[in-house]
């Protein structure tokens, strides 16, 4: 009978030494204050009072950094944010190395960022993002192996500059657009001097390709009626003229 009288308290105590560890959590068993494993998901039994346990999620995690602001190599002042992606690979460390963990590897994100953005040039954080990226990943992984933690991920969302800096480069690359612009436009009068000079060339030795070309040219124009034609006699008539006109002082 006095069995039967204990029966509830042992079931109740029973029930609260069962403990769910679900498949996405590890549990960190400790027995009388000390480190005795590491236990996966289902019910496991932790004897009150000797033993406690610590879940720990084991899922990868997608962190918001805040913005942060930093001064890049060439001193200028730019503020950006990130996201970074990890998860616990090993729980022990992940309880026993470090107090908390997720607070642990945001500060360290942060720190990390403003590092990295200084040691390169405006125009690297804008046109490396992912060399950037890579190397706060680099740099952060060292550092969180020790906690048993696997960074998979680092990804710059914004870099925000100045007001003033934003409108120097706009001129920058309007001056840059002009230039392009001007460079063509020589290289396509480079080319139609060249083209001019060739045919040139050819008209000069061929006999009577200059008064062909001539020919064609009022033919052109003489389709309006409402165009004066002005006939420009060639200089190979001129120089047929002259040629008479010395045979008969020769005769003389």
């Amino acid at each position: 009978m006095a069995l039967v009288g204990f029966l509830p308290f042992i079931v109740i105590i029973f029930l609260a030494s069962l403990k769910q560890i679900n498949q996405y959590e590890r549990g960190v068993i400790y027995t009388m204050g000390r480190f005795s494993g590491v236990v996966e998901p289902g019910w496991r039994f932790i004897l009150p009072i000797f033993q406690s346990f610590v879940k720990i999620d084991i899922r990868t995690k997608a962190v918001d950094v805040p913005k942060q602001e930093t001064i890049t190599r060439d001193n200028v002042s730019c503020k950006m944010n990130a996201v970074i992606y990890y998860k616990v690979t090993d729980a022990n460390r992940a309880v026993n190395e470090v107090e908390n963990v997720f607070w642990a590897v945001s500060q360290l994100a942060q720190t990390t960022m403003r590092r990295v953005a200084g040691e390169a040039t405006l125009d690297e954080l804008l046109s490396n993002r992912e060399k950037i990226a890579a190397d706060i990943l680099k740099s952060i992984d060292i550092t969180t192996d020790q906690w048993g933690i696997d960074f998979e991920a680092v990804e710059l969302k914004d870099i925000e500059l100045p007001e003033s800096m934003v409108r120097t480069m706009a001129k920058q690359a309007e001056a840059e657009r002009e230039k392009r612009a001007t460079i063509i436009n020589s290289e396509g009068e480079v080319m139609a001097a060249q083209n001019l000079a060739e045919a040139a060339t050819t008209m000069a030795k061929n006999p009577g390709a200059l008064h062909l070309r001539t020919l064609n040219s009022i033919n052109d124009i003489s389709s309006d009626q409402s165009n004066t034609v002005i006939f420009a006699v060639p200089m190979e008539v001129l120089r047929a003229f002259e040629g008479i006109g010395q045979m008969m002082k020769n005769k003389k």
